[in-house]
């Protein structure tokens, strides 16, 4: 039976991956990673010329928003989330490996930065596979071959 201030620990318990989530993921930290990560993003030498010409100065809150709800919705299953992320990715020309792998090599990096080891494995486990399959999106919009295309794994990042 349900309580009358809403569900139990145990009948919310959210399972990402098989695994229960851990009780210290929260908004905060979403936040924290998002607000972080593109930080690294915008000042980096390689990402940072791609997502600053295609997001306008005034327009980054709302995109850090958006991202925020994209995370909450995959993580904490909030649904915050209506967006089709895939998209702006196939508009950027020249999008490819060395790209995908910086993306998640600063994204790796910040989430080891800021949250606990296994808040940070669910971050990558999801990273790595959003990375795949948006490179496999991008290859097939342009008509290229998908049969080479194997996942950028965690392990395979250099370290900075």
């Amino acid at each position: 039976m349900t309580a009358p201030d809403g569900p139990s620990k145990a009948e919310r318990t959210i399972l990402v991956e098989g695994r229960p989530l851990p009780d210290m993921l929260d908004e905060r930290m979403i936040h924290d990673v998002v607000h972080g990560f593109y930080d690294e993003i915008r000042r980096d030498a390689l990402l940072g010329p791609i997502f600053n010409g295609a997001i306008p100065a005034d327009r980054w809150p709302h995109h850090l928003s958006k991202m925020c709800d994209f995370w909450s919705s995959t993580l904490l299953r909030t649904s915050r989330y209506d967006g089709r992320p895939l998209r702006p990715h196939l508009m950027i020309p020249g999008l490819g490996e060395a790209h995908f792998r910086r993306w998640l090599t600063l994204f790796r990096d910040t989430v080891r930065r800021t949250c606990p080891p296994e808040v940070a494995s669910l971050f990558m486990d999801r990273a790595v596979r959003i990375a795949h399959s948006f490179r496999l999106a991008i290859a097939h919009a342009r008509g290229e071959s998908t049969l080479g295309i194997a996942p950028i794994l965690e392990a395979d990042l250099r370290a900075d």
